[in-house]
């Protein structure tokens, strides 16, 4: 493998620009109407008859799922079988949008306690001790103060994940933008990257990429090397103001969403120079490992064939420092796999299923974790194998 020059622009399909055309674009009737009805059959078979839902600080997942509120600080969804759902939130002046997007359900503000609000509303609605449900991170005061009003309730989190693991052709859609928003970022550093930017410009790069698009950072993720003395093996969390040099490795691992529908692609760039020997042989292998995973990406296939398929890695004397695939879209989902040398959680009994999206990112790293690569991006199960949401340059990038 050779590194090579990123090219071509990143173009959206007329579905996607029909997507941004619109001033907040809407999932259909029927979508929407899939969704309710899968949270209703949940709550009838663990006999739950109300369900509320928590959201905060942009990470609503099953509130923006259910009502398509864009949680900003807090929201709590009430949501009952036959009843229009009731969604409080947090502060006063974001009442008016919310109103506007979960145009389905009643909205008003939570007031000085969003948790009271939904307990008040839950015995309105006649809930009773013992068959309430929750979905979300609810903070501890709030458990204490609905369990004191309520009894013990439900925790459908769990089953929350596995209704998100089949994604619909309507969200597709979405993720698919999401990816596109993430590809406009590579697309920009492979236009900007150059000796004298810092990792905290690269954070300027990333999001002035989709912003204009309508774009949200997920996240984003560097580490800058020297080749010639590499001293981080993963991409990290928080930018640091270290200068890109020539002769430098970036290695990076960025989320753009749209709303709530994010693509997440993992790429490593050289910069001046081509890979040296150390990193092309860690790249070489990362793309044989990603190769020989996505070979196993077929409805039926048992995770843990996937883990098995990255054997490669351990082959080849290096080991990983990061997930080998997660699923994803709606949450950090299931199968997280960790590589043979660098476990994760238990692997699960689990079998893919068409619809399914996952990331496929071998971090292949030496075993003394100072030098590593990334690779990597969204892939959708189908029956004729994977199917990449994204349009960037696959492989090791080099920039002038």
């Amino acid at each position: 493998m050779t590194t090579r020059e990123a090219a071509g622009k990143v173009t959206f399909e007329p579905d996607l620009i029909e997507l941004l055309a619109q001033e907040y674009p809407r999932f259909s009737h029927a979508e929407m109407f899939r969704r309710r009805r899968a949270i209703e059959d949940l709550m009838e078979t663990k006999s739950v008859d109300h369900l509320l839902i928590y959201g905060i600080g942009g990470r609503g997942s099953a509130v923006t799922w259910l009502s398509q509120w864009l949680v900003t600080n807090e929201a709590q969804l009430v949501v009952s079988s036959g009843e229009r759902d009731a969604l409080f939130v947090q502060y006063f002046n974001h009442v008016p949008l919310a109103r506007k997007l979960a145009s389905e359900a009643t909205v008003d503000w939570g007031g000085a306690s969003t948790i009271s609000a939904s307990i008040n509303e839950l015995r309105r609605r006649g809930a009773v001790r013992g068959r309430v449900g929750i979905i979300g991170s609810l903070p501890l005061a709030g458990s204490r103060a609905l369990e004191a009003a309520l009894g013990t309730v439900l925790d459908l989190n769990a089953d929350y994940n596995r209704l998100r693991l089949i994604k619909s052709p309507e969200e597709l859609v979405w993720f698919r933008l999401g990816a596109r928003l993430a590809d406009l970022s590579i697309e920009a550093l492979s236009e900007q990257l150059r000796p004298g930017v810092s990792e905290r410009d690269l954070v300027k790069i990333v999001e002035m990429a989709y912003h204009s698009y309508g774009g949200i950072n997920g996240i984003h993720y560097f580490a800058v090397n020297a080749m010639s003395d590499p001293q981080y093996c993963v991409p990290r969390q928080h930018p640091s103001n270290r200068l890109v040099q020539r002769g430098d490795v970036l290695t990076t691992e960025i989320t753009a969403n749209f709303f709530d529908y994010g693509g997440q692609v993992l790429r490593t760039f050289s910069v001046g120079e081509e890979l040296s020997p150390l990193y092309k042989e860690l790249h070489d292998v990362a793309d044989l490992a990603y190769r020989e995973i996505a070979k196993c990406l077929l409805p039926g296939t048992h995770v843990a064939q996937l883990v098995e398929a990255a054997r490669v890695i351990e082959n080849a004397g290096f080991t990983t420092f990061d997930d080998l695939v997660h699923g994803y879209g709606g949450g950090y989902l299931p199968p997280i796999l960790g590589s043979l040398s660098r476990p994760n959680e238990p692997i699960i009994d689990m079998v893919l299923r068409e619809g399914m999206m996952l990331v496929v990112q071998p971090n292949v790293v030496t075993t003394d974790h100072r030098a590593g690569v990334q690779t990597g991006e969204c892939l959708v199960i189908t029956p004729n194998g994977p199917e990449r949401l994204h349009v960037s340059p696959q492989g090791a990038l080099h920039v002038g």
